[in-house]
């Protein structure tokens, strides 16, 4: 916000679960006092029962950075989902339309099947995409064979299609924020204590009430489901929260695994110090 305000900037969201109504508070998404210091886009619009996906990102980030091309406003894009960079710098490949029904149904083979079943009948239909998938991976089985059978073509195919990305290159300075193992994880540990304090438990019993299928993505967010489980009584408070933490701490491990392999040539920053970031990240900017 501090950047936004120095370069007369708006800040973009990039993290597919910032962009859900539903979890203010789980996802630490920008509250009403952000969004009236600096412009903000893309942050809480998205119904839970929707399944928001990377190829709507894409096309709504491109929306977005049109309008603050309008306004002159410079955008600052932000977030810790790794495919909605990839598919603003690299582009997606294009993707069939998948009918209403066909992803009802899948998504109800996934509530009753377990995903080893899922990836087996994949394996089938689909041996090439089955073995690029790790069989406890849900959600994607599930995308795949939504493509399979909306289009008769194999997910790897589209895949493979060319890409158009929405960002130029040469206009861009990438930055990766890299804090200290130790330090990330007594931030992350000291933030969901925060987050319960602030009432994400309370949060968590509003999206259950949906009655939401769990399928869709805002289900899998960090923090639902053992939130979901201390509710129906399986863990203790204590137990949930630690779980949390857990998962958190394992998620941003993977975060980073996947940024050190896609994102090389970004400029890495590691310094823990909020003023010696910001400095740093001037000077990049700036240079």
């Amino acid at each position: 916000m501090r950047l936004a305000e120095r370069y007369g900037g708006v800040v973009i969201n990039a993290d597919s679960m910032q962009v859900y109504r539903d979890l203010l508070i789980l996802t630490a998404r920008p509250g009403v006092q952000d969004e009236a210091r600096v412009p903000h886009a893309l942050y809480g619009f998205a119904p839970g029962g929707e399944g928001y996906s990377a190829g709507r990102y894409a096309a709504d980030a491109a929306e977005a950075l049109g309008e603050a091309d309008r306004k002159g406003l410079r955008p600052i894009i932000v977030g810790g989902t790794g495919l909605y960079f990839k598919a603003l710098t690299e582009g997606l490949s294009p993707m069939p339309p998948v009918a209403e029904e066909i992803r009802a149904h899948w998504r109800t083979e996934a509530a009753k099947s377990s995903a080893g079943a899922l990836h087996a009948v994949l394996a089938r239909r689909d041996p090439q995409m089955a073995a690029q998938l790790a069989p406890g991976d849900t959600q994607r089985i599930v995308r795949a064979l939504e493509v399979l059978e909306a289009s008769g073509v194999s997910l790897l195919q589209w895949q493979r299609r060319p890409r158009e990305p929405v960002l130029s290159a040469k206009e861009t300075r990438g930055i990766v924020v890299a804090p200290e193992r130790s330090e990330l994880h007594r931030r992350i540990d000291a933030r969901f204590k925060a987050m319960m304090s602030a009432g994400a438990l309370e949060e968590v019993a509003r999206l259950a009430a949906q009655k939401l299928d769990p399928a869709l993505p805002i289900m899998g967010a960090l923090g639902v489901r053992p939130l979901l489980r201390h509710l129906e009584g399986e863990l203790h408070r204590e137990e949930a929260v630690q779980e949390v933490q857990a998962e958190t701490r394992q998620y941003a491990k993977r975060q980073l695994t996947w940024a050190r392999s896609n994102m090389i040539a970004w400029t890495w920053l590691s310094e823990q110090e909020t003023q010696s970031l910001e400095a740093k990240v001037i000077t990049f900017i700036e240079s």
